[in-house]
């Protein structure tokens, strides 16, 4: 034999000792709560009835926290062992009414306050989460609805006040006598004359009366003729009168200077504009 064995028998009892707590331990809680059987009762009581220090320390720590259940819902929660034997004891009492009375008799009346507490408090605080939640939703909508409101004023403000810039841009060109006047004959029908105003700063101002309206979607195109020999007619911007045949069109940044432009004319195009006339022009003015 190992002479070690002779030499240490204390330590041989301690490790014993230390052996059969250790499968006790897993079994505190439960019997903090009143949940064990009676054999695993008997056994834990048996064995605290020896003087165990170490146990006993545990036990009352473990009956501490089942004190405090209630108190502690937010940082503190059973085992899932725990949990377990507490389902299957109250699966196993309804099965058994006589051992149910039992059941009950074990448990003490403060432990079900105690878990009744901590059900209610397990309420309120999900109720409480949820008004949250609600505020801070209706908090974000209403922000939304600001933000989105805010950008619709914007836009109308930049709307407002381009319309504004172009009536003063319009304004100046057809006022100021620094402006050439050019007058645009209709051809090959008798209809109404047409009058650009081009400054040589602020652009030009085309306008008419009485102007028929072109059928369907299709529109009414303004276009430079240059005075470079072959040069091809340069798009500008299209139009419709209203329905009175009235029109006012600002150019602000004409694509030619009136110095280099022969002429202008206006055809009837499809909606949208064309890049080069697609009928013969229904008004024409010469430039200087």
């Amino acid at each position: 034999m190992d002479p070690k064995w002779f030499d240490a028998p204390e330590g041989r009892i301690a490790s014993d000792h230390l052996k059969n707590c250790d499968h006790l331990r897993d079994l505190f809680e439960g019997y903090a709560l009143g949940v064990l059987d009676a054999e695993e009762r008997t056994v834990i009581e048996a064995h605290l009835a020896t003087g165990c220090a170490d146990c006993a320390k545990s036990v009352g720590e473990a009956r501490w926290l089942v004190s405090q259940l209630a108190y502690m819902a937010a940082d503190s929660m059973p085992s899932e062992m725990l949990k377990g034997r507490l389902m299957r004891k109250i699966r196993a009492e309804a099965r058994d009414p006589q051992s149910a009375g039992r059941f009950k008799t074990s448990v003490p009346f403060w432990m079900w306050a105690g878990v009744a507490a901590l059900f209610l408090v397990t309420l309120y605080l999900g109720w409480d989460a949820h008004r949250l939640q609600e505020q801070i939703r209706a908090a974000n909508d209403q922000t939304a609805a600001q933000i989105q409101e805010r950008t619709k004023s914007e836009e109308r403000l930049a709307a407002t006040e381009a319309q504004l810039a172009n009536a003063r841009k319009e304004n100046a060109i057809l006022t100021d006598p620094a402006s050439a006047r050019i007058t645009l004959a209709a051809q090959n029908f008798s209809g109404p004359q047409l009058e650009v105003y081009w400054h040589a700063q602020y652009g030009m101002v085309l306008t008419g009366q009485r102007v028929p309206v072109p059928p369907g979607n299709r529109v009414l195109q303004l276009w430079l003729i240059p005075k470079a020999p072959g040069g091809k007619p340069i798009p500008s911007l299209t139009l419709r009168p209203d329905a009175d045949g009235k029109f006012v069109l600002l150019v602000s940044h004409p694509p030619e200077v009136a110095a280099g432009t022969k002429a202008l004319a206006i055809t009837e195009e499809p909606l949208g504009g064309s890049s080069q006339p697609t009928a013969a022009p229904r008004w024409v003015g010469r430039v200087g």
